[in-house]
C-alpha cells in the first residue's frame, strides 16, 4: 500500500502534537524555596537570592527561616520593605577573627524574615542576604529553610542522598555547589546560579535545548515521510 501525502501530514502532525503535550505536562515545574548565588567561587564573597514563589497548600506565607551553614560567620541581610528581618546569633567557641582582624564571638546562625502583611499564595517574594563563602570548592552549601503561613508550615530541608537527585525530594533545602576560582581568573566562569524548581522557571538553558530537539525530531519524522513519497512514486 502506498504512502499519500495527506498520510505524511498526518504523521507530522501527530509528532508535533506530541511534543506539544509534552511541553505542557511532562515536567511540571515545582515551587519550592530556591536559593540563587550571584558568585558561587569558595571565598569570595555573593549576594544569594532566596525566592518564595508560593505559599503552604493555598495558605499566606507569614515568616521565612533560613539557617546559615556553621562555616558561615557574618551575614548582612539586604532590607525587605514588606517583612521585619532579624539575625539570631550562636556564640562561637573559640573565638575566630574576620578580616580585619576583629575577634568575633558570635556567628550569624539564622536569619528570619516576618511579613507585615502575610504575602498570598499566588504572588512571590525575595529575601538577599551578603556574606562570604567559606573556602571549600566542591562542597554544597546547604541553607534549610522554614516557610511558616497562616496555616502550617513547610520546611525546605531535605538534603539528597549520595547517588539522588535533589529534585526527587519533596522538600529539598536550597543549595548550590562551592566552585574554584578559574586560572584565568575569569569569575564568571565559576558563577553558578541555582534555583532547583520555581515558578518561574522551566529547567534553564538545558530544558529549552531539550524542546528544540523534540521539534525538530518532529520535524524530522515529516521530511522522513516526504522521502519516503517521493521513493515510492518514482519505483
Amino acid at each position: 500500500m502506498g504512502v499519500t501525502r495527506r498520510q505524511v501530514v498526518r504523521i507530522g502532525a501527530l509528532g508535533l502534537f506530541v511534543v506539544a503535550g509534552m511541553a505542557l505536562s511532562g515536567s511540571p515545574a515545582a515551587a519550592h524555596v530556591t536559593v540563587t548565588p550571584s558568585v558561587t567561587i569558595a571565598d569570595s564573597y555573593t549576594v544569594l537570592t532566596f525566592g518564595v514563589p508560593h505559599g503552604c497548600d493555598g495558605s499566606a506565607t507569614t515568616k521565612v527561616s533560613i539557617k546559615i551553614p556553621e562555616k558561615i560567620v557574618s551575614v548582612t541581610p539586604t532590607v525587605n520593605p514588606n517583612w521585619a528581618v532579624q539575625k539570631v546569633m550562636a556564640d562561637l567557641n573559640p573565638p575566630v577573627k574576620d578580616s580585619h582582624g576583629n575577634e568575633l564571638t558570635q556567628r550569624v546562625a539564622e536569619v528570619v524574615y516576618t511579613a507585615k502583611t502575610p504575602l498570598p499564595d499566588d504572588l512571590r517574594d525575595t529575601f538577599e542576604l551578603s556574606l562570604k563563602l567559606p573556602n571549600a570548592p566542591g562542597e554544597t552549601l546547604a541553607f534549610p529553610a522554614v516557610q511558616s503561613c497562616q496555616q502550617g508550615e513547610t520546611p525546605w530541608v531535605e538534603m539528597p542522598a549520595a547517588g539522588q537527585d535533589a529534585d526527587e525530594l519533596e522538600h529539598p533545602a536550597p543549595s548550590f555547589v562551592l566552585t574554584a576560582k578559574a586560572d584565568t581568573g575569569d569569575a564568571d566562569a565559576a558563577v553558578q546560579p541555582v534555583a532547583r524548581s520555581s515558578d518561574e522557571s522551566g529547567g534553564g538553558g538545558n530544558g529549552v535545548v531539550g524542546w528544540i530537539g523534540l521539534v525538530l525530531g518532529a520535524l524530522g519524522l515529516v521530511a522522513g515521510g516526504l522521502a519516503l513519497l517521493r521513493t515510492r512514486k518514482s519505483a
